[in-house]
């Protein structure tokens, strides 16, 4: 990777990197993925447990426009994805009751599925975090931080899409504004705020499975609750288990009060005792108990564009879920985008129509 220059480094392994990435490379541009963790998706992500699995970040899969629409009936011809369920519950003013029947899809084997889907076939360097970007004789160059593994060389490239949450965006970019990015672009990813969540991921004792499976719910959606957003069923995702798995996450004013934790167990604890209060007592007294801070959960004010765009100081693309909402059809949608604007700044060549196949 370090012999010749590369055409373009997308930063970061989100869906809107991945589908951006896909695109590129499907059009003859020579492309790297640099992905700062072990695994790809983003918050399409599946934390793998002992002889199971729980998706404790996107919850599932639904048709939400055009490209989740095709996405999902690829992944379902394929096997790859199936129906849980088309009745979601919802919590409110203390009553749970059931809400506007709609399809809700899941992976067979956790919803990280989908981003390696996208991801086959490309290359892509992870547990590399990013540390610097500085313009070098007519390209960009690249400075890795490894994270468990050895960091790479410095990385030529004559273009670079940013596809991570602007806060980490912001860092890499915030000292370019002396070597000519736009002041403007900084401003706009500046007005981008988020949300963070907790997630609860919830081990309970074999004999817990056929009380969950007889629950009129599979999933529960909290609406105004001043903790909780969400609990799900996650072992009735899975169609072969002897295991119970819920997932349990936090509403965003409660993710803020402990956001700078340090100890995240009694926060999972407090998250399961309150939906022990709500649905079932014995939530609060699970096996094991693993809890995950997402940071960067749900964009609170996302923009109205698919992408930020500049070829000052050189050719850079900025892209994510948080261009124009914070649900999969717009992270795909934004990858779709980022891809035309850099082909335009590049070598204008054809690009494929996306397709998931």
């Amino acid at each position: 990777m370090q012999e010749t220059m590369i055409d373009i480094a997308v930063i970061g392994a989100g869906i809107t990197g991945l589908v951006c990435a896909r695109q590129l490379q499907q059009a003859g541009y020579q492309v790297v993925v640099l992905e700062k963790s072990r695994g790809l998706g983003g918050r399409v992500a599946t934390r793998r447990l002992e002889g199971t699995w729980a998706d404790h970040g996107t919850r599932y899969l639904e048709p939400q426009g055009k490209w989740t629409e095709q996405l999902i009936q690829s992944l379902s011809d394929r096997g790859i994805v199936h129906l849980w369920t088309k009745q979601l519950y919802q919590y409110a003013e203390g009553e749970l009751s059931p809400q506007e029947p709609r399809p809700c899809y899941v992976a067979k084997d956790g919803i990280t599925a989908i981003a390696k889907e996208l991801g086959a076939g490309l290359t892509i360097q992870r547990q590399q975090r990013v540390i610097a970007i500085t313009p070098n004789a007519g390209h960009w160059s690249l400075t890795f931080e490894g994270s468990g593994v050895d960091p790479l060389p410095p990385l030529q490239v004559r273009a670079v899409v940013v596809a991570i949450p602007t806060p980490q965006a912001l860092m890499l970019l915030e000292p370019l504004s002396q070597e000519g990015l736009p002041e403007e672009l900084l401003t706009t990813l500046r007005s981008v705020e988020f949300d963070p969540c907790f997630s609860a991921i919830a081990t309970y004792a074999p004999n817990r499975v056929a009380e969950l499976e007889n629950l009129p719910w599979r999933g529960v959606l909290f609406r105004d609750d001043a903790d909780l957003s969400w609990v799900g069923l996650e072992s009735s995702k899975q169609r072969t288990t002897q295991q119970s798995v819920v997932v349990v996450q936090s509403s965003a004013q409660f993710a803020t009060k402990y956001l700078e934790a340090t100890d995240l167990q009694p926060i999972g604890q407090q998250l399961l005792t309150r939906a022990a209060e709500t649905l079932l007592p014995w939530l609060d007294a699970p096996t094991v108990l693993q809890v995950h801070r997402w940071r960067y959960a749900l964009t609170r004010t996302p923009l109205s564009t698919g992408c930020l765009a500049t070829t000052n100081p050189l050719p850079l693309v900025c892209g994510g879920d948080w261009c124009s909402s914070n649900n999969l059809e717009s992270a795909l949608k934004s990858g779709i985008a980022t891809a035309h604007e850099m082909n335009q700044r590049l070598d204008q060549r054809s690009l494929p129509i996306l397709t998931f196949a």
